[in-house]
């Protein structure tokens, strides 16, 4: 069991994860990473998630002061199996929230951890389903600045709330980190949440 005072490096600035730490009171460092992320031919979207998460874990361990754990995730949405990635511009966000609107996506979110010897990656599979989306909306939603830089161009954990009428899978995990799969991980290296 490791100690209050521990902490581990998260290799992502992204502010949802920060968030999400803090609920289950882990402590972190963040290291600021940047990775390439491309799907690849005839890879898979469970397949790119996993190894992107594991990619950022790399990264991590590069950029380590100290012996901790690394910690890293990704999130991607999936729309009959093609990754969708981020809006490039509105156009593109427009793009991704009419092919979404009225439809069910899915939520993959991977989460790794890497000790310098060994890793683990956990993935959690999520269902989203939306309600139809009007181009007003969705011209709405691109100017309040919240679909910058979010996979799918949404944020469930924000104003894209409301364009969610079910979830089949886990709140966190949509929104960047799954904290079932990252808490059981953590244990597998000897820290235990609660």
């Amino acid at each position: 069991m490791k100690d209050m005072d521990d902490f581990l490096y998260l290799a992502s600035q992204s502010p949802r994860r920060r968030q999400l730490l803090d609920q289950i009171q882990v402590s972190y460092q963040v290291l600021a990473i940047d990775i390439e992320e491309a799907v690849l031919p005839e890879e898979t979207a469970e397949a790119y998630v996993q190894r992107v998460a594991l990619d950022k874990a790399l990264a991590g361990l590069l950029l380590r002061t100290q012996d901790k754990l690394v910690l890293a995730a990704d999130t991607e949405v999936v729309l009959e199996g093609k990754v969708l990635g981020k809006p490039s511009d509105q156009a593109h966000a427009q793009e991704i929230l009419r092919s979404l609107s009225g439809r069910d996506h899915q939520v993959l979110s991977a989460v790794a951890i890497h000790d310098g010897e060994r890793h683990q990656i956990r993935l959690s599979r999520n269902i989203v389903y939306f309600r139809d989306l009007s181009t007003t909306e969705i011209n709405r939603y691109w100017s309040s600045g919240e679909p910058h830089g979010k996979a799918g161009a949404y944020a469930i954990q924000g104003l894209g709330a409301a364009f969610i009428k079910r979830l089949e899978g886990s709140y966190s995990s949509v929104m960047g980190l799954p904290l079932y799969e990252t808490a059981a991980l953590l244990a597998e290296f000897g820290w235990n949440i609660v």
